[in-house]
């Protein structure tokens, strides 16, 4: 990460930058979603909700912990490295999830 001391933060400090950092995530969410031509407008508010879940950020460590990572990137490099750390950290374990969401289960009998 951009070289910011997360150790030396108290409680106070990581839920500020969490804070900015879920306004980042929603707003990459977002944007990421309506790329997809394969999410329907139906769709768009439930992939939302599990993209930026706490059940999903869990996958990669303590949601408050991982949304401040957002918030410093972005307030250390600004909007684009915030949105390009999201993207190459975050979307590839939730496209993994999706996709295993997504696969048919076994039809063999028990």
């Amino acid at each position: 990460m951009s070289g910011v001391r997360k150790e030396a933060m108290n409680e106070e400090e990581k839920r500020t930058k969490a804070w900015i950092g879920d306004a980042v995530l929603a707003l990459c969410a977002r944007q990421w979603i309506l790329e997809q031509n394969d999410i329907s407008g139906k769709e768009r508010a439930e992939v939302f909700i599990q993209m930026t879940s706490n059940k999903f950020l869990s996958a990669l460590g303590e949601p408050t912990a991982m949304e401040a990572e957002i918030g410093f990137v972005y307030e250390d490099q600004g909007l684009d490295a915030a949105m390009e750390f999201i993207k190459t950290k975050f979307l590839p374990v939730f496209l993994k999830q999706r996709n295993k969401q997504r696969r048919p289960g076994s039809y063999r009998k028990k």
